[in-house]
């Protein structure tokens, strides 16, 4: 009954979901609650690729992944999508780490900010649109828990580099114990995809290597300037990594421009 409360915990954190009114809150338990960080990615997935099979019965692909990521953002309240625009702020505009700092916390959005949402949307759309439909089903169900996986392993690995913040009660500890049941969501995820033949292992490796590379490099990147990650660095690992995933996947299908 704990573990569901604290995968209930995750829930509310993350979406905009309800979720029983039993369940109650603790704030200790929101530290806890991170190991089910992807399998709220698994919740999401089913969310977005029902709203996409509904549509892709009426519309063409273009606008059922349209659709699908439009009901991803409603339901999770933008919530990494406005973690990604605070970084690319804060890492475009600062040049100190007080800086980048202090811009990330400003609730308003920059330039880079708004031109980094943007380019990121559109190569989620765009990649997305251009699997087959059962391809897109797949990889959405490999990229939302593999991605918050992926962010996941920065709480794991790394310092929080604020003193307080919204992420802050995820920011304690995680343990190696926890990060393994994150883990065994993703992977659970995956291999019911492998199963059903929505997506070769060629595909699934291609884009899990292409979220890991851009993970590490991201990682690389908040230890430089800040020396450690915050909330919006979680939020910009989950959206760049699912990007990549999605590209990842569209490589393997041989639909290059300059393919025959």
């Amino acid at each position: 009954m704990h573990q569901l409360r604290l995968f209930f915990t995750a829930l509310q954190f993350f979406t905009r979901l309800p979720i029983p009114a039993w369940v109650g809150f603790e704030a200790t338990w929101l530290n806890q609650a991170s190991r089910y960080f992807p399998l709220v990615g698994v919740v999401v997935a089913a969310l977005t690729a029902a709203v996409y099979v509904a549509a892709a019965w009426l519309l063409p692909a273009p606008l059922a992944v349209f659709i699908s990521t439009a009901a991803g953002i409603y339901a999770t309240g933008a919530f990494h999508e406005d973690g990604f625009a605070d970084m690319c702020d804060g890492f475009g505009g600062g040049m100190t780490p007080a800086r980048v700092l202090e811009i990330m916390k400003d609730s308003r959005i920059g330039a880079y900010g708004a031109i980094g949402t943007v380019c990121v949307l559109g190569l989620k759309c765009a990649a997305l649109a251009q699997l087959p439909p059962l391809a897109a089903i797949g990889a959405l169900f490999v990229a939302h828990p593999l991605s918050r996986l992926l962010a996941a392993s920065l709480i794991w690995r790394m310092e929080y580099a604020r003193a307080e913040g919204k992420a802050k009660p995820l920011a304690q500890t995680m343990r190696g114990g926890e990060f393994a049941i994150a883990a065994a969501s993703a992977l659970a995820a995956i291999a019911a995809v492998l199963a059903a033949g929505w997506l070769a292992p060629a595909a699934v490796g291609a884009g899990a290597f292409a979220a890991i590379a851009a993970t590490i490099w991201l990682a690389r990147m908040f230890a430089r300037r800040i020396g450690g990650y915050t909330g919006d660095c979680l939020g910009a690992v989950q959206q760049v990594a699912e990007v990549t995933i999605y590209l990842g996947v569209l490589a393997t299908l041989g639909r290059g421009a300059f393919a025959s």
